[in-house]
């Protein structure tokens, strides 16, 4: 029988695949110091972000077949080297795409219009002041959209700003360009194509009214004080993607001198615990990572995860 550590969770949706295959799933969360000693017995394990799964862990595990990660990156897996013992490391980057397109979306709207601000101070603050303060937001169409990463999320973020009506500029170290197609829900006959290619670097970071990152993680941060120097003043930052991409000491000091304008954070780089000057920010619009965590998403993700631990086992049970 093969047996699958749900370490991370899996949604109702896919554990009810695989249970229904015969497949014995466990989701009783097990400690990262534990797994040592539990995973052993197990040939599939199913993580999200939180757990890790090293060289040392993997060197413990002669049983383990396949290492599942609901979501998009891999930087808490040593992918390469399960990959040298021949484990079968899968993910799941296209279920969750628009979910996090949306969420970046969110923080836009959020920033153009205050209302991240409106939410904390409208209870106790001054409704005329602050009526007269927030009455300052911008609209989004004709404003320009950056997207530094056009893969799949890059892409559906700029399928929803050219339906906006919004400049896009994206720009990728890979993808060249892309056709993006704009497709009304429930009508088959409305459907809009669009070539888009990709920018220079320089372009996208000197012309962008709004910067949104959906890059995998990286050695140092992306968008630091030079980038920010070289943005426009007043161009707004968005970081769905990942935490230590923009560094945050550089990105407080643009917000306080007025470099930047706004930012909207769904990763930190000391996550569970973010830095206090970030959550408190009046110009910094945050969630706590929950990109891909919508119930479609999850969905989505759970019975991509079983149909792929399916098709590797295929009738063995």
């Amino acid at each position: 029988m093969v047996k699958i550590l749900a370490n991370d969770g899996i949604h109702p949706d896919g554990l009810t695949l695989l249970e229904e295959a015969g497949y014995e799933v466990d989701l009783e969360k097990v400690a990262q110091e534990d797994l040592m000693k539990v995973l052993p017995a197990y040939d599939v394990i199913i993580v999200r972000s939180a757990t890790k799964v090293r060289k040392d862990l993997i060197d413990a595990c002669p049983n383990l077949k396949i290492i599942a990660r609901g979501g998009v990156g891999l930087d808490n897996i040593d992918y390469e080297y399960a990959q040298s013992k021949g484990i079968l490391v899968i993910n799941t980057p296209a279920a969750s795409s628009s979910s996090v397109a949306e969420l970046a979306f969110a923080h836009i709207f959020s920033l153009a219009r205050f209302l991240n601000r409106s939410n904390r101070e409208l209870a106790t603050g001054n409704f005329k002041k602050l009526k007269d303060e927030f009455s300052e937001g911008v609209q989004l169409r004709g404003k320009t959209l950056g997207i530094i990463g056009f893969g799949r999320i890059g892409q559906e973020v700029a399928r929803i700003g050219l339906a906006l009506g919004m400049n896009v500029k994206p720009v990728d170290l890979i993808v060249e360009e892309a056709d993006i197609n704009i497709q009304l829900f429930n009508m088959d006959t409305v459907k809009l194509s669009v070539h888009m290619p990709t920018f220079s670097m320089e372009e996208v970071l000197t012309t962008s009214d709004y910067l949104t990152l959906h890059v995998p993680a990286s050695n140092g941060a992306l968008i630091g004080r030079e980038e920010m120097n070289r943005m426009k003043k007043g161009a707004f930052i968005i970081n769905t993607s990942r935490g230590g991409i923009v560094d945050e000491e550089a990105l407080l000091e643009a917000l306080d001198s007025g470099r930047i304008g706004g930012v909207g954070i769904d990763v930190f780089e000391n996550e569970p615990t973010p830095r206090p000057e970030l959550l408190s920010h009046p110009r910094i619009s945050v969630t706590p990572h929950i990109g891909a965590s919508t119930v479609e998403a999850q969905s989505y993700i759970g019975l991509e995860l079983a149909d792929r631990i399916l098709a590797f086992f295929g009738d063995d049970k």
